[in-house]
């Protein structure tokens, strides 16, 4: 309950807001100048509302690089730290500090020499992006030859403009939930449809690929009744909340038909277990499609209908499924906290929450495998994606396609443009061979920092 306090609170608060017509913004939006926000926690909706001239970056207790707040953060090219245990109760309004999103570091009254140190890595840093910048439009190609997809992941429409800035082959993941938070009623079918194909024209030719609502786990509607639950990653969320609460199910499957006119979406499902989801959910979608054809509304009918891979049971299935759909897309996030079992919210167990894990490198491998040998390609979505150490990896494991934050994106490119194949593969080889993560991970860095030594320079 302790972990899940802060979600709690946030709903909590929403609802009053709502009640009482406040914005919601709170403190966050009455600062005066431009500081460092330190809390125990923050939850995604607080997040989403930052005002990124006052907001400097911020630094939690709570939490672990895979919440989705720290996704958020990235995402929004915030600095943030997570997981500190106990800043809030050691600071002050006032102090200063300097936030060090790297390498996990809040320095408190940091000295002269501390400020003058980082300041040559800022210096170094500006000279990484020039470097970045000079490849912003070729493409992700190894130096051997095998083109790689790069896509970016975005929250909202207005973030367009960032996935052509960062140089990314459309979006991977468009996470839809965020057009229904920090607002007292859910969006309209004719919302969203706007919303959704005003990225897919933006970035035409290059494909979108829409998410269907995951809402549940830290991510909550403060004007919709949702059951309080010991565990919500474990409950009513993503396909399972869309298949009870159809009626929103159905406007949102409406407003992605509409949009798919443009000829460059596709969407997919979360948190998909097993094929009776699958089955209820494309069941959901034929019946959209007769109904906009009676109403004579014009929809993609060639929309194309994926699967996330994020819970153990899926990989396991994943033969059926890849029968069924025309891509799979690896939430590495949740697939690596449902099959270690380590809540990737509780900072206690942050530790346990292992990319390398061996377990999760052979799923990952299982899941392309099945994939391929029913002539789907496959992506991968989480944090894994946009993390130039892990990239080498599932490069070799035979992952088609990377989306990540638009901020990494560059890095990420960068490093693909380094590599040879040969060398992925080869390291892949080696982890699948493995029974140690700390050993997959240490050759993992080992590749990336001799192929693009200055990209990991000053980072965790």
């Amino acid at each position: 309950l302790r972990e899940r306090s802060t979600d709690m609170r946030d709903v909590t608060a929403r609802v009053l807001d709502n009640l009482l017509g406040r914005t919601g913004e709170g403190e966050v939006g009455k600062l005066k100048e431009p500081c460092i926000i330190i809390s125990y926690d923050l939850a995604p909706s607080t997040t989403a509302l930052f005002d990124r001239k006052m907001v400097l970056g911020f630094a939690t207790d709570a939490g672990s690089r895979t919440s989705h707040t720290a996704i958020m953060a990235r995402s929004l090219q915030i600095p943030a730290v997570v997981g500190l245990h106990d800043a809030s109760k050691q600071l002050n309004t006032g102090q200063y500090a300097l936030l060090d999103g790297y390498n996990g570091l809040l320095i408190v009254s940091p000295t002269d020499q501390t400020l003058f140190e980082y300041g040559q890595l800022v210096r170094k840093r500006v000279n990484l992006q020039e470097k970045l910048r000079d490849i912003r439009d070729e493409s992700a190609i190894t130096l051997d030859g095998v083109r790689i997809t790069l896509s970016a992941n975005v929250e909202q429409a207005a973030d367009a403009e960032h996935v052509r800035a960062c140089g990314a082959e459309g979006v991977g993941l468009f996470r839809t939930e965020y057009l229904f938070l920090n607002r007292e009623t859910l969006p309209d079918e004719e919302e969203q449809y706007l919303a959704y194909r005003q990225v897919a024209a933006a970035l035409k030719p290059h494909p979108v690929v829409v998410r269907t609502l995951d809402l549940g786990g830290d991510k909550f509607l403060s004007h919709l009744q949702m059951p309080q639950e010991l565990n919500p990653f474990l409950g009513w969320r993503a396909i399972r909340f869309c298949l009870e609460e159809r009626d929103i199910f159905r406007a949102q499957l409406r407003a992605i038909l509409r949009a798919a006119v443009e000829g460059n979406i596709k969407m997919m499902y979360p948190m998909i277990s097993g094929l009776d989801e699958l089955n209820q959910a494309n069941a959901l979608v034929e019946e959209c499609r007769k109904e906009l054809k009676a109403e004579r509304i014009p929809f993609g009918d060639a929309l194309e209908i994926g699967a996330m891979i994020e819970i153990p049971s899926a990989v396991l299935a994943a033969d059926s499924l890849a029968k069924r759909v025309k891509f799979f897309s690896i939430g590495t996030n949740d697939l690596i906290q449902y099959s270690l079992a380590v809540d990737r919210l509780n900072e206690k167990i942050a530790h346990l929450y292992e990319p390398t894990h061996p377990a999760i490198v052979r799923l990952i491998k299982a899941t392309v495998d099945a994939g391929h040998r029913n002539g789907i390609w496959v992506g991968v979505c989480g944090e894994m994606a946009g993390d130039p150490t892990l990239v080498p990896l599932l490069l070799g494991l035979g992952v088609d396609e990377l989306s990540a934050a638009f901020s990494v994106v560059p890095q990420v490119k960068f490093l693909i443009r380094r590599l040879k194949m040969s060398e992925a593969r080869e390291l892949a080889e080696f982890a699948l061979n493995c029974d140690c993560g700390s050993e997959i991970l240490a050759r993992s860095q080992e590749l990336a920092q001799r192929i693009a030594p200055g990209l990991l320079e000053n980072q965790n």
